[in-house]
């Protein structure tokens, strides 16, 4: 899932025997993924701090635990530690933390952030607004939130059924309906 260079293994082993305790770790997992705002973390895990779900792989020195959630989106990640004049750096490069490899079998949330990112909010740009996944409720209902342009804007009703809603919809199945969460009464940075 994650490639960790022997530079980055040897660094990470150092570090984390630095630690108190023997059998502290890393943890890598990705905060917001599949959206614009997605990054990669590497962190600290001592003895459990794990998720249950987590998978654990031993390198030499040093283990690591995986958050099963941010899999898809480590897929071709890699970590590596250069030497530099300041004394080194870590870099995490993970192209699909954004944009994951999505399926069938994907998260229903993964779908959604998919297609809001890709597809609408491209679009909703245009006129400096923007929507994001707030949740998903049981029965495949979707929370949504309007920012920037579309937040109390005068046609949003009509974006929201004709735009957001329809091809969140049509590309979906899952989904049963679009709720709309955002407080339009804020109208300073609306479109219309």
């Amino acid at each position: 899932m994650v490639e960790i260079s022997k530079p980055a293994q040897a660094y990470l082993a150092e570090l984390l025997g630095k630690q108190e305790g023997a059998d502290t770790a890393i943890r890598i997992f990705v905060s917001q993924p599949g959206t614009p705002y997605a990054e990669t973390c590497i962190a600290y895990c001592r003895p459990g701090e794990e998720q249950d779900d987590d998978e654990r792989v031993d390198y030499p020195g040093f283990s690591a635990w995986f958050e099963l959630r941010s899999a898809p989106f480590l897929i071709d990640a890699k970590v590596d530690y250069q030497e530099d004049k300041m004394g080194g750096q870590l870099t995490i490069k993970a192209p699909n933390s954004r944009l994951p490899n999505i399926d069938e079998n994907s998260p229903l949330e993964d779908k959604v952030n998919y297609v809001l990112h890709n597809e609408i909010n491209p679009g909703l740009a245009a006129h400096g607004g923007m929507v994001t996944l707030l949740e998903i409720l049981d029965g495949g209902v979707a929370v949504l939130q309007f920012g920037g342009g579309c937040q109390g804007c005068a046609a949003v009703d009509i974006t929201l059924k004709n735009g957001v809603e329809k091809t969140l919809l049509a590309q979906i199945p899952e989904l049963t309906a679009i709720e709309d969460s955002t407080d339009h009464s804020v109208t300073e940075h609306a479109y219309y």
